[in-house]
């Protein structure tokens, strides 16, 4: 038996076949067009469910369940999308919807973000233990907590929005109205952020910098142009890098200090420095960890799915 996937974005929706030995045996994917009604999004949903398996040469008989992996407040008690910012979801009852259009056995349903860490944790960075953490860096700050083998999302189902703990009292400013959070200093968005206001401090004071000549050549600044100028040996690069490690040590120390997980994973676009950002980042976490020498330490590391973990996450939701 096989199971599908879906990972819904707000720019594309994505939809795998995962096989007993969870491995993403087909895939495709369409566009979102969020500014459509629920109703024709979750149409396109389980139109692409039928594509997929028509592709693959198998049924609808043969898919044991559907998971759905959606951005905001996901009830997986009852299948609904309680709310969510970027689609026009509010008390959406997709998992029936999609059922009618593609009677599959069993629908599951579970925020992106926490999808992602489930599937981290059984066939990913995490695969093996039993409690364990996915923060993933994009342009927000996403997490995911699984305790005992359970994904964690509170009594109300709103739970583990890490980007948004506060890290610096008043700070920047968040996008979810608050001040200083998480988000606003480890993103991709914010590292991009740092980089430009570091580049503009050097125009003014007439400081050289990579950075500069890196944007310029790319035609924009990116969460890269900071990391590959600190590569090459600039000073100003550096600077930006380490405020941006600092911040994101003092997130994950907090994590850490509050959940003790076996693993901690790294996803989303900044984990893609890979090793050469653990090696800054691990002495900053284990100097900001509660018991550090006296208890085994979470193993931190950098996420194996990559795109595909809200895919394969979605899959193996039953579990």
């Amino acid at each position: 038996m096989y199971r599908i996937g879906i990972d819904l974005g707000g720019t594309n929706i994505a939809a795998g076949i995962v096989d007993s030995e969870y491995r993403i045996v087909h895939k495709a994917s369409v566009p979102t067009e969020a500014q459509r009604p629920a109703e024709q999004i979750a149409a396109s949903m389980a139109a692409l469910c039928h594509k997929i398996c028509k592709e693959y040469g198998i049924g609808v008989e043969d898919i044991d369940s559907v998971g759905i992996a959606s951005p905001g407040i996901c009830d997986h008690d009852t299948g609904v999308v309680v709310y969510t910012n970027n689609l026009p979801f509010h008390q959406f009852e997709i998992c029936d919807l999609i059922k009618k259009d593609f009677p599959a056995k069993q629908f599951f349903i579970e925020n992106d973000a926490n999808a992602a860490a489930w599937g981290e944790a059984i066939a990913g960075a995490a695969k093996g233990s039993k409690t364990s953490v996915m923060i993933t860096l994009g342009t927000g700050v996403g997490g995911g907590i699984i305790i005992d083998n359970k994904v964690f999302s509170g009594f109300n189902y709103a739970g583990a929005e890490l980007g948004h703990i506060v890290i610096v009292k008043d700070g920047v400013q968040c996008s979810c109205g608050r001040k200083g959070c998480w988000e606003a200093y480890s993103s991709a968005t914010a590292l991009i952020r740092m980089t430009r206001e570091k580049i503009e401090e050097c125009a003014k004071s007439g400081r050289e910098t990579l950075m500069s000549k890196l944007a310029e050549e790319k035609g924009k600044v990116s969460g890269r142009t900071a990391f590959d100028a600190l590569r090459a040996g600039d000073e100003a690069a550096k600077e930006v890098v380490d405020t941006y490690v600092d911040y994101l040590a003092t997130g994950i120390g907090n994590v850490i200090n509050i959940f003790q997980p076996e693993v901690l994973s790294l996803g989303g676009g900044v984990s893609g420095e890979g090793q050469y950002l653990l090696d800054m980042l691990i002495p900053k976490v284990r100097a900001e960890q509660y018991g550090g020498g006296l208890v085994t330490l979470t193993d931190i590391r950098i996420a194996k799915l990559g795109n595909d973990a809200g895919i394969v996450g979605a899959a193996v939701l039953g579990l």
